[in-house]
């Protein structure tokens, strides 16, 4: 089911049944769209008794800089290859609030927040990282997929009381050459010192996913949901 209003971002929803329990809020990465993990939803062994309803957002249209300006979903804009030399922190907080908005809604629609779970990939995941640790409700968990921790700076003085013992899932592929390793792991890191609750996976794969993967990811969800 695809909806779209004027106050929230367009976004795919699919409920594995009747009467969702929880929410999954999973976020693209760039030039992609919702569409884009749709099928992780049959792809993941979720426990039969779990209700969860997966939303699937569009990013907005803009131009990104490091794509010569052509025009793309993208959560934010990105200048350099080196994505802690400048960051588009406008798009960045932009984002922010969209999310905040669609879990909000969730919450009115009467999924507690700690039912509630932020994933992405890529610069989505970024954006997981992102929204989730300033999140000012308590969430379930944050997925955050070949990704890195955008603001990383303001993260101390920002950061959400709420959310301090979220459980975060981070994963990356030892041959990404989009996000080398070596940001995901500075970005694993910093969270580690800060205390989060933390659970790291390295793949041998390139800026993707893969079925180990998704089988790790399962088990994390059936220990969040169940």
């Amino acid at each position: 089911m695809i909806t779209e209003t004027a106050d929230y971002l367009p976004v795919v929803e699919i409920e594995t049944s009747i009467r969702p329990t929880h929410a999954i809020v999973w976020l693209h990465g760039l030039g992609a769209d919702g569409n884009d993990f749709v099928p992780i939803v049959s792809e993941l062994e979720l426990l039969p008794e779990t209700s969860i309803r997966f939303i699937f957002p569009h990013a907005p249209e803009r131009p990104v800089s490091i794509n010569n300006g052509y025009i793309m979903r993208a959560w934010y804009d990105i200048y350099h290859a080196d994505f802690n030399y400048r960051q588009d922190e406008s798009g960045i907080r932009d984002s922010q609030k969209a999310i905040d908005a669609l879990i909000e809604r969730e919450i009115q629609r009467g999924i507690p927040s700690k039912h509630i779970l932020l994933a992405g990939f890529s610069q989505g995941g970024a954006m997981a990282l992102q929204a989730g640790l300033r999140q000012t409700n308590s969430l379930a968990g944050i997925i955050a997929l070949s990704c890195y921790l955008p603001l990383a700076e303001t993260l101390t003085t920002e950061a959400s009381a709420a959310n301090a013992s979220t459980r975060i899932f981070m994963a990356h592929g030892i041959y990404d050459a989009v996000i080398p390793l070596t940001h995901a792991v500075a970005s694993r890191d910093k969270l580690l010192t800060a205390n989060y609750p933390l659970e790291w996976h390295e793949y041998p794969m390139a800026h993707s996913v893969c079925e180990q993967e998704m089988a790790d990811i399962s088990r994390w969800l059936g220990r969040i949901t169940g």
